[in-house]
């Protein structure tokens, strides 16, 4: 395995700043080592090359980003502004393809073999995405049970209400509540 960046060893504010140019998009690396040495003047800074590797590496993180930013939008125009069972999927989905993707991308680079840390960080990985699936499953059957019991509740209150109105035999009350599913 490579050593770590020398990027990401520099301080949270300094590496905040150097993302933000990097997520704006509008600078050179010439530029963006100057804007980075101007701010920071007194840190001691990583060389052109090192931020230009960084550089490149976000550009591909953002990239991805970029694709399931779109994806997402897609589904918003595709399915509407409330899609709460959709999104969790898509999130999954984004989990599950990044993983694959960096499994793929390292076997087909041939950097050595891969280490049982990055088999056992794949493996994190898919389960991670695995239980984002079941969790989200959860959280729908537990959405669709509380809306089931909101809608009984104002049932029962209805036909209560119908009951103390009047001018409905006691007949027709409880045909009502049998068809409804209440008691």
């Amino acid at each position: 395995m490579g050593r770590k960046s020398t990027v990401e060893k520099l301080p949270p504010e300094v590496k905040a700043h150097l993302e933000k140019r990097l997520r704006e998009n509008r600078l050179t690396l010439d530029e963006l080592f100057s804007d980075v040495k101007a701010a920071f003047p007194a840190q001691n800074l990583p060389s052109r090359s090192a931020l230009g590797r960084y550089r490149a590496g976000f550009e591909e993180v953002m990239q991805t980003q970029r694709a399931m930013s779109a994806a997402s939008a897609a589904l918003v125009a595709e399915l509407g502004e409330d899609f709460d069972d959709k999104s969790g999927a898509l999130l999954a989905q984004a989990v599950t393809t990044l993983a694959t993707k960096t499994a793929f991308s390292r076997l087909e680079t041939g950097v050595g073999e891969m280490e049982i840390t990055d088999v056992l960080d794949l493996a994190r990985a898919a389960k991670a995405a695995q239980e984002a699936r079941s969790l989200n499953l959860r959280e729908r059957q537990a959405v669709a049970k509380m809306a089931r019991e909101k809608l009984l509740e104002e049932q029962q209150a209805r036909a209560a209400a119908l009951a103390q109105k009047g001018g409905v035999s006691e007949e027709t009350q409880m045909e009502i509540r049998k068809v409804l599913g209440i008691n």
